[in-house]
């Protein structure tokens, strides 16, 4: 598949506290083909972890 299914982006950035629903999201982006782009972003809002993920779409290389 060269794009990303449900007309979602190339490039995602998912954000939220750093718990199971969150890594279930990063998870599942991955399953459809997404590649983790760089590491996390990580911070603390003074109640808890937050975490942002950027990700891109796992294109195949392009040939001449």
């Amino acid at each position: 598949m060269s794009n990303p299914p449900d007309g979602l982006p190339l490039y995602r950035v998912l954000t939220g506290p750093d718990d199971e629903s969150f890594c279930r999201r990063v998870s599942e982006a991955i399953r459809i083909g997404y590649q983790l782009h760089q590491g996390p972003a990580v911070t603390f809002n003074d109640e808890r972890v937050i975490v942002a993920q950027a990700l891109i779409w796992a294109t195949p290389p392009q040939h001449p």
